[in-house]
């Protein structure tokens, strides 16, 4: 059963994007889906929330994303997240 993640990145001006752009060039984005268990991780910037970025981040099973929550890659993304200054809104969904 996968469980796909949708996660809103919410921030001032830009810095959402500025957010989304760090993690793509600082090679975060590629170790995450080369994780085991992850079946997609991609950013997309809604049409109308200027001030936003959406995740979504699926993966194989509940023991997948475990093991992504305990990777020192987590500390990393809360970092940036702080540097950023942004805000979260998780939503969770889990599909045959």
């Amino acid at each position: 059963m996968s469980i796909t993640v949708l996660i809103t990145y919410t921030g001032k001006e830009q810095r959402a994007q500025e957010f989304m752009q760090e993690m793509l060039a600082s090679g975060l984005v590629e170790k995450i889906r080369a994780q085991a268990g992850n079946e997609r991780y991609e950013y997309f910037l809604p049409v109308d929330h200027v001030h936003s970025v959406l995740l979504i981040d699926r993966w194989t099973d509940q023991h997948a994303l475990d093991s992504h929550h305990r990777s020192p890659m987590m500390k990393e993304i809360a970092t940036l997240r702080k540097k950023y200054k942004l805000s979260m809104q998780v939503e969770t969904f889990q599909h045959e």
